[in-house]
Parts: structure tokens; C-alpha cells; sequence
């Protein structure tokens, strides 16, 4: 990381960008209100070498000393990264995003009755699968484009803005059109290619950590997406596979405050995926909140003993406004408010 005097002129700072794209390395710059810094993520070696102390403007060359590099909270930045999708504040000190839906989109009844339900009870998102990744080929794989329709008439319905996942790059035009988050699942965090798209697509990306990566690892992927110039890049644990079979997946909480500390951009954390146990999400929910999390990613449906895609971890949309209140007390714990 170049950082350049306060007084830099855009010529000094031009200046120090064009010999460091010389050695090949990927380049961005990020003013800021007092002075502006030059990331350089490649070769620590070749930029060494450059000599660019002694360059008109440069305040210090500092080296970032871990793998990942963009996602750094090493890097310059001035805070934690806050994001604004329609109005909905992710990230920083004082909010809490409750993100909340059924995890497949079924019907169009199904999906405007359980999104009508979570905007009363204070979700700030609504979530929804159009295309689910499925581990048996003959389980419900979702209605695809049909049901990214039916999420976008739900957002108009309710004003939410909308969370569903890109599975395939085939779908990322439909998935741009109709969404304003695009996750990526725990089976893709490490589909580099795909994370490039989603990179490319100009929306915020949700990136879930894979059930067998370190914290290291996920945000390695987070720099995929970075370096295609999109910002705004939110980090969610599900649950890693561990010896312990009691739940579908441990929750790792202790990641929350680890990524708080090394990484700039929000951290949020889905409770129906780790535990599989609709009885089990409200108690991870609440302690979630309470070490700091910036907003849960819940699945919520009207009739869950019936729905075609993880009933038994699905919260009844009739529980979701007590659920709510719930997880509100803990987020007041840490000086956060859901909205």
C-alpha cells in the first residue's frame, strides 16, 4: 500500500500508478478525505524494487502482510465499509440487516404471503431461491426464471429489496435483471470463475463461507469479487463441517469478531443452514447479534412441515414477529438496531 502526502497532487498520484502498473501488478486507487492510497496486490518483490519512497507525493510504502488483500482491514480504508442497497444500511456500528424468506420460491401465493409477513414483522431484505443447488439431482431445484419474476413482484409488492443466488453463470443476466443481491452459496465460494462474474455484474455480492474453508480462504474469495472494482462485497458464516453430527454444521461464531477485526466489509451469518433445526435458529440468531454481527440471513415459511426445500430449519411466518424481538434485544447488546 503506496499512501501519498495529503498535499498529492492528481499528477503525483497518476504518476505513482503508472510505474506500478509497469510491473504488472493489480492497481487501485482509493482517495480519501484527508489523503489518497495506491493498493498494489501482486508481486511485494517487483514493487520493492521500484523504489517508489522516493517518488514526488509518496508519504510511505507500507506492506500488507496477508494473503488476502483487497478484503484487508491492512489496507487503507477509513472504516468499516457500510453498504446502501435501496435505502438499507449494511455494514458499520449501529444497524442490524435481517435478511428473511423462503429458501426456495415455490409458488407465487407461497412467496408473496411469506414476504408480506416478514416486511411487517421488520426484515429489511427478503430472500428467495430461483435456482437451488440441490446434493441429490432428483430433489426440487427451484423454477428459475419464473421465480426470479416472482421475487421481483414481491419487491414491488412490499419494497424489499431481494437476496437470491447465482448458481451458474448462464444465469447471471436474469439474475442482474431481478435482483438486488447476488448470492454466492457455500458450494461456490470457491467457483473463482463465477465469482468473477458476480464481480462484473454491478450488484452487491452476498458470499457465503464453503463448509470446509477457513476464514483465510473466504476472504482470498471475497478478493475475487474486489478486484472486478465491486465494493460492495458482504461476508456470511453458515457453518462448517466439524466431527460433531448433533447439527447439520457448527456454527462458528468466534468468525464474527475474527473478521470484524481483519477484514473492512460487513459480516453477516445464517443460523437455518448451520443448525438444520428451526428450534435451534432463534438461540444462534440471538447470539449471533450479541458478538456483533452486522445483520442474520433466516429462512422463514408459512407452512414449513410442507415446503419443497429445508422445512425443518424454516421458522413459521406466523413466529417471525416474536423471532424479531428477539433477536432485537441481543443486537441492542451491541449498540445495534434492526433496520
Amino acid at each position: 500500500m503506496i499512501v501519498m502526502t495529503p498535499h498529492a497532487t492528481e499528477a503525483e498520484i497518476e504518476a505513482v500508478r503508472t510505474r506500478l502498473a509497469t510491473t504488472g501488478v493489480h492497481v487501485v486507487v482509493m482517495p480519501g478525505e484527508l489523503t489518497t492510497a495506491i493498493g498494489a496486490i501482486g508481486d511485494p518483490a517487483g514493487v520493492a524494487e521500484l523504489g517508489l519512497e522516493g517518488m514526488s507525493g509518496v508519504d510511505r510504502v507500507v506492506p500488507i502482510s496477508r494473503p488476502y488483500k483487497l478484503a484487508s482491514s491492512e489496507l487503507y480504508h477509513e472504516g468499516p465499509t457500510i453498504l446502501d442497497i435501496a435505502g438499507r444500511s449494511v455494514g458499520g456500528g449501529d444497524t442490524f440487516c435481517l435478511i428473511a424468506g423462503p429458501c426456495t420460491v415455490e409458488t407465487r401465493e407461497q412467496t408473496l404471503d411469506v414476504a408480506r409477513a416478514v416486511k411487517a414483522a421488520g426484515a429489511s431484505m427478503l430472500r428467495g431461491g430461483a435456482f437451488k443447488p440441490r446434493t441429490s439431482p432428483f430433489a426440487f431445484k427451484g423454477l428459475g426464471v419464473a421465480g426470479l419474476e416472482i421475487l421481483a413482484e414481491a419487491r414491488e409488492q412490499t419494497g424489499l429489496p431481494v437476496v437470491t443466488e447465482l448458481l451458474d453463470s448462464q444465469h447471471a443476466d436474469a439474475i442482474a435483471r431481478h435482483a438486488d443481491v447476488v448470492q454466492i452459496g457455500a458450494r461456490n465460494m470457491q467457483n473463482y470463475a463465477l465469482l468473477e462474474v458476480a464481480g462484473k455484474l454491478g450488484k452487491p455480492v452476498l458470499l457465503k463461507r464453503g463448509l470446509s474453508s477457513s476464514l483465510d480462504e473466504l476472504l482470498q474469495a471475497a478478493d475475487y469479487i474486489l478486484k472486478e472494482g465491486n465494493e460492495d462485497v458482504i461476508l456470511c458464516e453458515r457453518g462448517i463441517r466439524t466431527f460433531e453430527t448433533a447439527t447439520r454444521f457448527t456454527l462458528d461464531l468466534s468468525a464474527v469478531p475474527y473478521l470484524k477485526l481483519h477484514t473492512h466489509l460487513p459480516v453477516i451469518v445464517d443460523p437455518s443452514h448451520a443448525s438444520s433445526d428451526r428450534r435451534l435458529v432463534e438461540p444462534l440468531s440471538r447470539a449471533a447479534a450479541a458478538v456483533g454481527a452486522d445483520g442474520i440471513i433466516v429462512e422463514v415459511h408459512q407452512d414449513p412441515e410442507h415446503a419443497l426445500c429445508d422445512g425443518p430449519q424454516a421458522l413459521f411466518a406466523s413466529d417471525f414477529l416474536a423471532y424479531v424481538e428477539h433477536v432485537a434485544e441481543h443486537a441492542a447488546l451491541a449498540g445495534k438496531t434492526i433496520a
